[in-house]
């Protein structure tokens, strides 16, 4: 018999167009057994196989035949598979203009239309609205802010909107701690000014000094974030106050704008995707909040400037931050670095910032950010969808 001399571009559009069979088993198990089977295959059997391996053939071929193209002469493919021509095998089909892909092809294609920025910017909002929302981590140590993007309806307030949504995060699913929906009334008083939040007579809010110190600390945060509300009134059941161990009896507590944070890593356990996380501390200037996102930090929080470059020099006019590289190094262009340009832009937005410009980078683009231009700051960090 004469040998084979279709390539592997033909062969693959032949599999193509079988019926497509479903293996949810890992193609390198499935490869490894195949391997082993066929070492493990006896002398005796190959004049059997070679009839079964005929008769397969034919079943394939006969299309491409009735279709008046001409049978192919058959070639040996062993030395085609060798390990050193596997990475020129893989250049040449990637490369085909015929628009056939070889997996490792499309994997790595895949992988680049899903390198993604994290935290929602102006461009993502539309006609919707943001509701962040601070939810303790697994340890319930820190609290970790959470944005959803929401239909704004007309008429409807920020505040009805955010006790809507509570209802439906996923703070499990994303490895955080199980504490929305809060259980009190939240609601405007009749000025505007002032959030009013009724707890039941049998809240769990005072039981343990974590518990009722992350309850006041979200409740603050999350309205904060979501509006120009400065001051918050507590009562139980409609009567004035809200007894807390720590705290005591609490009526009232002001809502302060916190800023001079710097951002870092908090990755769940299990996790590869990072959430963009505020410090705890604050920093007097953004050129030691740089300097403290270099390293790792307590609680879990790791440094979020361990793949970008050595930063040379900072300043901030007229609320741009320039920005600029040391010379010897240079940005990357891949996952994890457009992450740490998040978080240096969130860090930005702390310290005044509304924009960012890189002086000297010889990085056209960075992920979806052109970095030829001055950058806007993220609206709110942490995107998240829920049903």
């Amino acid at each position: 018999m004469k040998k084979s001399e279709w390539s592997d571009r033909e062969l693959e559009e032949l599999l193509r167009q079988m019926p497509r069979v479903q293996d949810h088993r890992d193609p390198h198990d499935i490869y490894q057994n195949i391997s082993l089977k066929k070492k493990k295959t006896k002398t005796w059997m190959l004049p059997g196989l070679a009839v079964a391996a005929v008769l397969l053939l034919f079943s394939i071929l006969v299309p491409k035949l009735m279709d008046g193209t001409e049978f192919p002469h058959q070639s040996s493919q062993e030395e085609k598979y060798s390990s050193g021509n596997t990475a020129a095998r893989d250049k040449k089909e990637s490369s085909s203009s015929e628009g056939t892909e070889s997996p490792k092809t499309k994997q790595a294609d895949l992988m680049k239309t899903e390198t993604v920025k994290t935290a929602v910017y102006t461009d993502d909002i539309g006609n919707g609205m943001v509701l962040t929302y601070w939810i303790p981590d697994a340890q319930a140590q820190i609290l970790i802010p959470v944005s959803i993007i929401v239909n704004q309806d007309q008429g409807q307030s920020w505040l009805t909107k955010y006790t809507d949504i509570m209802a439906n995060l996923q703070e499990e699913e994303w490895g955080l701690s199980d504490f929305y929906p809060i259980n009190a009334k939240i609601e405007l008083d009749k000025s505007g000014s002032t959030v009013i939040v009724d707890v039941p007579s049998n809240h769990q809010y005072g039981q343990g000094s974590t518990n009722e110190i992350n309850f006041i600390n979200i409740i603050k945060k999350d309205i904060s974030s979501n509006s120009n509300i400065k001051k918050i009134k507590f009562t139980t059941d409609g009567q004035p106050g809200i007894d807390l161990g720590n705290f005591g009896r609490l009526e009232d507590t002001d809502v302060a704008s916190e800023n001079n944070h710097a951002y870092f890593f908090y990755y769940p356990e299990g996790s590869d995707l990072p959430f963009l996380t505020p410090s705890i501390e604050t920093y007097k200037d953004i050129n030691s909040a740089f300097e403290a996102m270099k390293t790792d930090q307590s609680m879990g929080l790791k440094s979020s400037l361990s793949s970008m470059p050595t930063i040379s020099n900072v300043s901030i006019s007229n609320k741009i931050m320039y920005l600029s590289f040391n010379k010897s190094s240079s940005l990357e262009d891949n996952q994890q670095t457009l992450w740490s340009f998040e978080a240096l832009l969130l860090t930005a937005k702390e310290f005044g910032a509304e924009k960012v410009m890189i002086k000297n980078s010889t990085l056209p683009y960075l992920g979806p950010f052109d970095l030829k231009k001055a950058i806007n700051v993220p609206i709110a960090p942490n995107s998240r969808n829920i049903p």
